[in-house]
């Protein structure tokens, strides 16, 4: 039975577009007594409340993960809390990085804060490929949010709460992502302006998010992080495929020009999901790595499946889109068709 099942949920960024699908999958499948969803906007909360009906066991609380006060009322009696709250623009974030510095870094530890207060079971973080070796505003701030995490243990002391993040790459048709901009700007005939077609990204769907997100919520033993195996695929790939696949649904009938514009500030050419340093700290499954803490008691080498099904110690290695597997014309389509979001006006 899932361990989600009959539980209190919090989840803060609720509106956002992996809260949102986290909300809409613990609906369906998982039975929960109660969801809290914690968020700054309130059109975007109307909207989603309109979506969920009127009989759903959610309730919407107006709130902003800087404001402890209010944070510590919305995780009372709360038995778990998925962090999906977070300023994500690479961009915006080189140009303001106090508020994501007071988003990312000083909001996440309100969470940790209120969940020990609150005697909450277990928090999950949802962290990013940015924070591994970071080279912008967004990566740092992010480091910052998994390792305040990490540390919660040295003075939680007998509390229970268990914490944990989960790190992925670029998910499709998140409001983070460029595709809705390639759409508008393909519909029109207007050029596509691409970074470099050459920039690869690790790229999951919003679906595949929320699933592996309850996953590790349920996998959770203490202070892991949870680094989900996802395709590499090149920007400019990427850009073919979506043409491709609107000349095929009749949307436009012929392809639009690619304009490069260069990297933006705070960007990479490659990102990294692990780096050589966790692999040696590391399990590894089908679909995920699972980088236990420095100071797990029992060292990596003896830690038996029983406690990560399916598990073994990782290779030594980093995890990177240089290096990670590639995905065919084909495949690649499928994901970019899943919830016809290449049809949004």
């Amino acid at each position: 039975m899932s361990i989600l099942n009959n539980k209190r949920i919090l989840i803060t960024g609720g509106t956002g577009s992996i809260g949102s699908t986290l909300v809409k999958e613990l609906l369906a499948n998982h039975n929960p007594k109660q969801i809290r969803i914690f968020s700054r906007d309130d059109s975007k909360q109307f909207q989603l409340m309109q979506e969920l009906g009127e009989n759903a066991p959610v309730n919407f609380l107006i709130g902003d993960i800087r404001d402890k006060e209010r944070l510590m009322r919305a995780t009372e009696n709360i038995d778990i809390v998925f962090h999906a709250a977070a300023l994500k623009h690479v961009f915006l974030c080189e140009r303001n990085p106090f508020e994501a510095y007071q988003t990312n870094v000083q909001g996440t530890q309100n969470v940790i804060d209120c969940a020990l207060a609150s005697g909450v079971d277990r928090v999950v973080n949802i962290s990013t490929d940015k924070a591994v070796n970071p080279s912008s505003v967004l990566g740092t701030t992010k480091l910052m949010a998994e390792r305040l995490m990490l540390s919660s243990i040295f003075y939680k002391g007998t509390k229970k709460t268990k914490f944990c993040s989960v790190r992925f790459g670029n998910v499709l048709w998140s409001r983070g992502s460029v595709f809705p901009l390639f759409i508008k700007q393909i519909r029109n005939g207007k050029p596509i302006t691409v970074t470099d077609p050459e920039m690869r990204r690790f790229f999951m769907s919003m679906k595949e998010a929320a699933q592996l997100v309850l996953e590790a919520a349920q996998m959770t033993k203490e202070s892991e992080i949870f680094v989900f195996k996802m395709p590499a695929v090149k920007i400019g790939d990427a850009v073919n495929a979506l043409q491709e696949i609107m000349i095929e649904e009749s949307i436009v009938n012929k392809a639009s020009p690619i304009r490069i514009i260069g990297a933006k500030e705070g960007e990479r050419k490659h990102e990294k999901l692990l780096t050589i340093e966790e692999s040696e700290n590391a399990l590894e499954t089908d679909k995920l790595y699972i980088i236990l803490p420095n100071f797990s008691v029992i060292p990596v080498k003896k830690i038996p499946d029983v406690f990560y099904p399916g598990s073994k110690r990782s290779k030594s290695g980093e995890y990177c889109t240089d290096q990670g597997r590639e995905i065919s014309n084909k495949d690649l389509k499928k994901l970019l068709r899943e919830g016809g979001f290449y049809k949004m006006q």
